[in-house]
């Protein structure tokens, strides 16, 4: 069956986030950690996380992800800035262990002028001093769309920081649909080429977790503005295409487009009778 969900909003905790999930039809789906254009989070309530798990366990909810801020940037200019990515991390992925064998999305960040190279060796130096083999937590870098100074355009980009990474086996990548798009992967004309260069450069192993979304731009734009399916430039059919390959079907799959709950149902609903 495919596992699929959107993004949903955490402000009513996690029990609440089940149920809209559930009434949507959906058996998975992603929230923030903490206000994304900020740091503040609210404080973990027991109670609701027991509450949720029964819930879907009932409801057959499962491989649900966390997304990090907006303002996490692990690779800024600014040691200050680095040194809140780390701590908000670290927070976030001990609050993860109230649900844990999940997984916690990223983006990798902007170099702001520093160059490639040493935006790549900060991400690195940041997840060499938070990961330990405690954490029962998958952290994935999300493929971006290029815009400015981002890292993680390529493929290539987000090999190298799993590379220098010592505890690999907590790392994963989740590929989003808009971004490949926007950043030159042409998932509309070859997805089968697009899949053998990333397992060729990362490795399928890795890809925990597929951002579905259409996009407002054309191929290689680096723009990254998110469309809702079959209203952008990659298409609905190329989309059903993603969750029907034979090696993506299985995992996991997020919508982000610009919805509120009965929009997501739809898509929901579009995608499941691909």
């Amino acid at each position: 069956m495919l596992t699929i969900g959107c993004h949903l909003s955490s402000a009513k905790g996690f029990l609440a986030m089940g149920k809209n999930a559930q009434a949507i039809d959906a058996n998975t789906f992603q929230f923030f950690t903490r206000n994304p254009r900020g740091t503040k989070a609210k404080a973990m309530d027991p109670a609701d996380v027991e509450r949720f798990l029964l819930f879907a366990e009932e409801h057959a909810i499962s491989r649900i992800l966390a997304h990090a801020p907006y303002t996490l940037n692990a690779c800024s200019a600014d040691p200050n800035l680095r040194i809140l990515a780390k701590d908000t991390m670290k927070d976030d992925l001990m609050r993860m262990e109230y649900t844990p064998g999940n997984c916690y999305n990223f983006h990798p960040g902007s170099h702001v002028g520093q160059g490639i190279e040493v935006g790549i060796q900060y991400i690195a130096d940041m997840l060499n001093e938070i990961l330990t083999p405690e954490f029962h937590t998958t952290v994935l870098l999300e493929t971006m769309a290029g815009k400015g100074s981002e890292v993680g355009r390529e493929f290539e980009e987000l090999r190298e920081i799993i590379d220098r990474v010592h505890h690999k086996e907590l790392m994963g990548v989740c590929l989003d649909t808009c971004h490949v798009w926007d950043a030159g992967y042409d998932i509309v004309h070859d997805l089968d080429g697009v899949i053998h260069r990333f397992d060729e450069v990362i490795g399928l192993h890795r890809l925990k977790a597929i951002h579905l979304n259409d996009s407002q731009n054309p191929l290689e734009a680096h723009k990254d503005r998110h469309a809702k399916i079959g209203e952008g430039f990659i298409g609905e059919d190329a989309l059903k295409r993603i969750v029907t390959h034979p090696l993506l079907k299985d995992l996991p799959f997020y919508l982000e487009t610009p919805n509120e709950l009965p929009g997501y149902a739809k898509e929901i609903a579009l995608m499941r009778n691909a």
